[in-house]
């Protein structure tokens, strides 16, 4: 990538002691692994509204749609500070660049999903809420890929969420080259077999949109596709559309691959169809034979290598 891949997430999972309990839940995956690759904007709404580290532990209370920030023990209630640091954090987040958001699953201020939510008055909660400063960013750039470090632990998750920041990423590099029409065609062509891996019906309307493009205003074209593109990555890329894109990307090399060749093919995307061998088995077979027989159209395809392969995220089963 030729610019940084800005990351933004919660302080405490970088090893910053900044829990209520003045320690910290360092993720050694965002800072050993994804930090070769990435730039971190480490955000701590508590901190940042000016509580104290340690701290009495908080949790939301009241209607999960509007919930309040309020002490577990004595009862302050630090709604209103929250949110005035939430709507500057958003305006100062703004101006990072920022490709993805990590944020601490379960906190009352960062919890992506799930959060827990109390009656007033005492009882049971219910999962149904989300952090304070997590929904302020959700809303405030709502194609931005975030997700919870938990969720990270899911190897379809992890591999979906990396995807879509380097995506973000050459999407916004794309923006600096003051693109035209025929810029954006490019970018979609580059994009085909990844966007059919992920959503065929997006692949179908972004296409029918850059068709129309002569009929939109540049600027309109751009952010509709931006949310089309967006919104399509983030569904996940299953084993049944892959193995769709597999033999679609085995159909250019059907006059050159001798029957032995197209059987051991066919019987490698049929071994990851049935989830017995990882992705990276029949892509790696199928980039020897894009190098081999000089495919200029797949050695474009951002498919083949959409993130470092160093990641390693392909190779779950």
């Amino acid at each position: 990538m030729p610019t940084p891949i800005k990351i933004g997430v919660s302080a405490c999972l970088l090893g910053q002691t900044v829990r209520y309990d003045g320690g910290h839940k360092h993720e050694r995956y965002i800072t050993d692994i994804l930090g070769q690759y990435c730039t971190f904007v480490p955000v701590c709404p508590e901190v940042g509204c000016g509580l104290p580290t340690p701290r009495e532990a908080m949790r939301l209370e009241g209607d999960p749609a509007h919930p309040r920030l309020m002490t577990s023990k004595s009862h302050i209630d630090h709604t209103d500070c929250m949110l005035a640091f939430c709507a500057g954090k958003v305006d100062e987040l703004a101006r990072e660049d920022l490709c993805g958001f990590i944020f601490k699953k379960g906190s009352p201020s960062s919890g992506l999903f799930r959060v827990k939510v109390y009656p007033v008055g005492g009882g049971s909660a219910s999962n149904n809420g989300s952090g304070l400063f997590a929904a302020a960013v959700a809303r405030r750039f709502p194609l931005l890929p975030v997700e919870e470090e938990g969720r990270l632990n899911d190897p379809a998750l992890r591999e979906n969420f990396i995807e879509r920041v380097f995506s973000s990423r050459r999407w916004k590099d794309f923006l600096l080259t003051r693109p035209d029409l025929g810029g954006l065609v490019a970018f979609h062509t580059r994009h085909k077999l990844s966007m059919m891996a992920h959503s065929p019906r997006h692949y179908r309307e972004l296409g029918v949109l850059v068709a129309q493009g002569k009929s939109l205003p540049l600027a309109e074209l751009l952010r509709h596709y931006e949310e089309l593109f967006m919104a399509g990555l983030a569904l996940l890329a299953t084993a049944k559309k892959n193995t769709n894109v597999l033999q679609h990307i085995m159909g250019y090399f059907k006059k050159e691959l001798s029957p032995w060749e197209k059987a051991e093919l066919l019987q490698v995307i049929g071994r990851y169809h049935d989830q017995q061998l990882p992705l990276v088995v029949p892509l790696t077979l199928l980039q020897h034979y894009v190098g081999k027989y000089q495919q200029p159209h797949l050695r474009e395809q951002v498919y083949l290598a959409p993130h470092p392969a160093e990641l390693m995220l392909r190779n779950h089963v």
